[in-house]
């Protein structure tokens, strides 16, 4: 797929709590093909401490009104100062950069989209694609507490959600590998984004269970184009630039021990 480097225009800021906030872009023509899964590098200009760009997942393209945004998590000094862009600001994107989920195929008719942190940025564009397809997504989304979910209204626009809170504010409580949905419903296919350590226990539980299982992987892609090679992951096919030969992977294909 064509990359494109692309200067576009902030049209929202949106603070979502404390440590995320929602970033809506348009461009002055009609924004490109983009696939649920890849993801942008964000030039951040007016940082002395931010040399490089940061990779952040395409979280949704509304075509409608022809915007791309990102859901970013602030993390160290380049994510916040994005936090305190105003709109109108000029943002300077390289995208859409990666691999993407792949297609369900017609017999999958049960899928489970499991997202964990600011890991659930793929699953909303992903859930509408498939949605736009003729399925009927489940979401699975976990997070810390109930102010640590977010985007719920979006999803569920696309699909049924069920979350996971560790102190039990909303949701079951626990992680998103022990709730009850597991259990009562039988999913022929999981897509799932979030830290390692979840998406570790996704894959096992997927593996136990003979389910087909898609991971996003969230290494550090500095350049986004398999110069830097600081996202390299070890597969079983040798070691891979996250970057580019990623960041989906089937997990039939990484070296997690499952």
């Amino acid at each position: 797929m064509k990359k494109y480097m692309h200067d576009l225009v902030i049209t929202a800021n949106e603070k979502l709590n404390n440590q995320y906030f929602l970033l809506k872009l348009t461009l002055n023509s009609t924004l490109p093909d983009m696939l649920p899964g890849q993801f942008a590098e964000v030039l951040i200009d007016d940082s002395p401490t931010t040399f490089l760009r940061r990779p952040i997942s395409i979280n949704y393209v509304d075509k409608q009104k022809n915007e791309l945004w990102l859901l970013v998590q602030k993390v160290g000094d380049g994510t916040i100062k994005m936090a305190e862009y105003p709109i109108g600001k000029t943002l300077n994107l390289v995208y859409p950069l990666g691999n993407s989920f792949s297609n369900l195929l017609p017999n999958k008719k049960n899928v489970l989209l499991i997202g964990g942190g600011v890991g659930i940025a793929p699953m909303l564009m992903l859930g509408a694609d498939l949605k736009e397809k003729g399925f009927e997504p489940v979401f699975l989304l976990g997070a810390r507490s109930e102010k640590d979910l977010l985007e719920l209204t979006d999803f569920t626009q696309y699909g049924q959600v069920f979350t996971t809170t560790e102190d039990g504010s909303h949701g079951e409580k626990g992680y998103v590998t022990q709730h009850s949905i597991l259990t009562k419903q039988k999913f022929d296919k999981i897509y799932t984004c979030g830290p390692t350590p979840m998406m570790k226990a996704v894959a096992s539980y997927a593996t136990k269970n003979g389910i087909e299982c898609e991971a996003s992987l969230e290494n550090m892609m500095a350049c986004g184009i398999g110069a830097c090679l600081c996202c390299v992951e070890d597969t079983k096919d040798g070691h891979k630039c996250v970057c580019t030969e990623g960041p989906v992977f089937n997990i039939k294909d990484l070296k997690w021990q499952i």
